[in-house]
């Protein structure tokens, strides 16, 4: 296995994957709050942590990825009072269209997706351990965490403790012993349809907590990776982190790993802002491939555009894939000297998952394998096909070799445009190779003659 290092939000520094378990790879990433359909935004963490996934699998690990649904929160409330219908049967809803969503990524599924609902029992033993341990204090059915009783407090966000904001607002205000404490549950209030039963009185649980609890639950603590978008390092990893370590006295994760933002016009993609494209809408103008290329195209820790033109660069990017496909000799190997781009590819992602890296050997084997075949030589496609699979655009491969050839009316055009060309009547094959396009064909001339690639 190759050495892997990872950018540490907590330590700012790359960091060596080392898996609590030899071998072993468990990572959890934060998923959607199920009150609304997703969008290209949201889609980003499932995206890069499923393949981070493979890469790890590529390099030889087991990995377990899980990857949460938020369907106990305020957000949800709010969105079936106002739709008139119960919060549970929203939640309900927006689920099976998350996973109908993601499904169309092609990318399958995460290993483990726990609810918050169904993990109701752990979160309230969470909360009990936190109040033994003076942590945490209970009022009026409200239960909180007391940060200052936790000295490391704002270690994973590096942000002053008396400059934060936990960005509840007036709730909970004159109860909290502490401006900055935050709700571990919430007594029920007039109007909520859902809630449980706790020592402290029937409510819900708060936000924070319940990540903190279906992680434990399905990966223990200490587990390797926490993954999730760079907006959830304050206040909500910080508080998981904080609440877990409080509770059981070491680290909720080993390293954090946080994706850039979405950004349209260069504000975060957000349903709150209004500035979003919903990613089964994205899924049916674009297609997954140009969606998987174009989230590969940008390092996981940086912002992206989202922009027409940008999912056009991707489309044109995955056409270039397959159009090269339709030229690779099954029966002849990869050339050798296209190894080392095929090794600066896995290189790449090992260096802190740098995708852009990865993906730019793609292109230059892509470039490579045209320049040999141009000359005659017999490429084969396995150190591209190796690539691909970690990208989750090996099937560009698959349909090339799966593609149906011209048909006798484009062959009989083809020939036409080269009689004239012969002839020098330039005017003639040009009008000729703009029939050709209309049929859905693009003429390319190359040292073994013209050939005919799908548009």
């Amino acid at each position: 296995m190759r050495a892997i290092t990872i950018h540490d939000t907590r330590s700012g520094a790359l960091l060596p994957l080392q898996p609590r378990d030899p071998g072993r790879v468990s990572i959890y990433a934060c998923g959607p709050t199920v009150y609304g359909r997703i969008h290209v935004g949201n889609a980003r963490p499932f995206v890069v942590f499923s393949l981070f996934k493979r890469f790890l699998q590529h390099e030889g690990y087991e990995v377990t990825f899980v990857a949460n649904v938020t369907d106990v929160n305020d957000k949800i409330y709010d969105a079936a009072r106002a739709a008139g219908i119960p919060s549970e049967q929203l939640a309900t809803e927006m689920t099976a269209h998350y996973v109908d969503d993601t499904d169309g990524l092609g990318l399958g599924r995460p290993d483990h997706e726990p609810l918050a609902r169904a993990t109701i029992a752990e979160i309230v033993a969470l909360i009990a351990l936190l109040i033994e341990r003076g942590h945490a204090y209970a009022v009026d059915g409200d239960v909180y965490f007391d940060v200052r009783s936790y000295p490391q407090y704002g270690e994973l966000s590096h942000r002053d403790v008396d400059q934060m904001d936990q960005g509840e607002g007036v709730s909970g205000a004159a109860l909290k012993r502490d401006p900055l404490d935050f709700a571990l549950w919430k007594a029920w209030k007039e109007g909520e349809d859902t809630s449980w039963d706790a020592p402290w009185g029937r409510g819900r649980p708060g936000w924070h907590i319940e990540c903190s609890a279906m992680a434990e639950a399905l990966l223990g603590v200490g587990f390797d990776v926490h993954g999730g978008g760079s907006d959830l390092v304050f206040p909500h990893h910080e508080n998981e982190a904080a609440q877990t370590c409080a509770a059981h006295g070491e680290p909720l994760a080993r390293l954090w790993m946080h994706n850039g933002m979405v950004r349209l016009d260069g504000e975060k993609m957000a349903k709150s802002v209004g500035n979003i494209f919903l990613l089964h809408e994205a899924l049916a103008t674009h297609g997954r491939d140009a969606l998987i290329a174009y989230f590969a195209a940008g390092h996981y820790r940086q912002p992206i555009s989202y922009s027409g033109e940008r999912l056009e660069e991707a489309e044109r990017s995955v056409q270039r894939i397959r159009e090269l496909g339709r030229r690779l000799d099954p029966t002849a190997p990869s050339p050798a000297e296209l190894t080392p781009l095929r090794d600066g590819f896995f290189a790449a992602l090992a260096d802190d998952f740098n995708t852009p890296r990865a993906f730019a050997a793609v292109f230059d084997w892509v470039r490579g394998a045209n320049r040999l075949i141009e000359s005659g030589t017999a490429v084969g496609g396995e150190q591209l096909r190796e690539m691909l699979q970690v990208l989750a655009l090996d099937n560009l491969l698959d349909a090339a070799d799966g593609a149906a050839g011209p048909d006798e009316a484009a062959r009989e055009l083809l020939a036409r445009r080269e009689a004239a060309r012969a002839a020098r009547d330039f005017a003639a094959a040009d009008a000729l190779r703009d029939e050709l396009a209309a049929l859905g064909w693009t003429v390319r001339d190359g040292a073994a003659g013209p050939e005919l690639v799908p548009r």
